[in-house]
């Protein structure tokens, strides 16, 4: 087991990674009342519950099935969860626990962080994805049918166990796009990480236990950095969410689930790098080893043919990351060196939004 901090000074807490985290007794600490609420949904929870629940003796446990999928992260299906903390009488000391992958992390995050004005919740994330990024850093929240991710609240867990041996499960399609979110760790802040993914590719693919544990690790280690200087986002955050703006958007033009938040930031990431290759900031070189890299973990590397620039434009004017009318987004200055930035020629981002195919040249 190897363990990290985020560092958020009294509010800190561990991030445990490792295989066979779920047999052992690592989060009865992490509990401060004698009320749990674990939260899973209709996939993970018979493969993983009971095991779950073995690690809370002494405490009164209940538990929430939600269906699964990001079709049903909204505020009706958050009130499932009110639903049973409220019917099961649990007072402001109970502790939430998030069993399941990103969607059931970011609807337990937001009920704890609503529930008589905020309780403590534990993340057990289950797919790589929110392993390597949902599960840390507090963003909580549900979808809007006119956005992303748009209602919600920064509330830290107490904890993350991320089991690395419940990958096995995992479809081939959802551990892709957990791909995604780790490739954008080297893409933004370290190249040399970037390096190691080109040639470990195969063997993360492949479930290799070393390699994914490597990956994982530094992944959690990046984002615990990052958010240790910018819990809220106020700054260099926001260079986590490469791809995410124009992902957001495939997302919710598409409808919520049909495209899976990692394919759509795969494409996104893809379609950050032709924007930066067109401002001059990295060549085209960079992009296709960009491009490369994605379509070796399985990734689509093109939007969706129906959506137009228009469309794009009209959903990427609600993003978070727009202020005061202004447009930010995630470029890359250089492979392994994101920016945030609004200083990016229009016309240039036009050209990005209707190459479709050719997101990998910029000819």
């Amino acid at each position: 087991m190897q363990t990290l901090t985020v560092d958020l000074g009294v509010r800190s807490y561990p991030i445990f990674i490792g295989q066979g985290l779920l047999q052992q007794n690592l989060l009865l600490p992490y509990v401060k009342g004698r009320q749990v609420m674990v939260v899973s949904n209709e996939t993970v929870a018979p493969l993983y519950l009971d095991t779950l629940l073995q690690q809370f003796p002494g405490k009164q446990v209940d538990s929430v099935i939600l269906p699964d999928g990001e079709a049903y992260k909204d505020l009706q299906h958050v009130n499932l969860i009110f639903d049973a903390l409220l019917e099961k009488r649990h007072n402001r000391t109970t502790t939430l626990v998030a069993l399941g992958g990103g969607v059931v992390g970011d609807m337990t995050g937001f009920a704890a962080a609503s529930y008589q004005r905020g309780v403590n919740f534990i993340q057990v994330p289950t797919t790589l994805l929110s392993q390597v990024d949902s599960s840390v850093g507090g963003k909580t929240g549900v979808n809007h049918p006119l956005g992303k991710n748009m209602i919600g609240a920064f509330h830290q867990p107490q904890a993350v166990l991320a089991a690395t041996d419940v990958l096995g499960s995992l479809p081939e399609r959802e551990l892709s796009a957990g791909l995604a979110e780790v490739i954008k760790y080297g893409l933004i802040h370290d190249a040399k990480f970037l390096d190691w993914l080109e040639s470990a590719m195969p063997a993360l693919r492949a479930r290799d236990p070393e390699a994914l544990a490597y990956a994982i690790y530094r992944s959690c280690e990046i984002k615990a950095e990052i958010v240790a200087q910018d819990e809220r986002e106020s700054g260099i955050r926001a260079l986590l969410n490469l791809g995410h703006t124009f992902g957001h958007a495939i997302e919710t033009d598409q409808g919520y689930g049909n495209w899976l938040h990692g394919e759509a930031v795969g494409a996104g990431m893809l379609m950050a790098a032709n924007l930066s290759a067109r401002e001059g900031w990295i060549g085209e070189a960079e992009l296709t080893r960009v491009e490369r890299l994605l379509i070796a973990a399985g990734l689509p590397v093109a939007p969706p043919e129906t959506m137009s620039c228009e469309r794009f434009i009209e959903l990427m004017a609600v993003d978070k990351k727009v202020i005061d009318g202004n447009l930010r987004l995630v470029l890359l200055q250089q492979l392994g060196q994101g920016v945030v930035t609004a200083d990016f020629a229009a016309n240039k981002l036009e050209q990005t939004l209707i190459c479709g195919q050719s997101l990998g040249r910029i000819g």
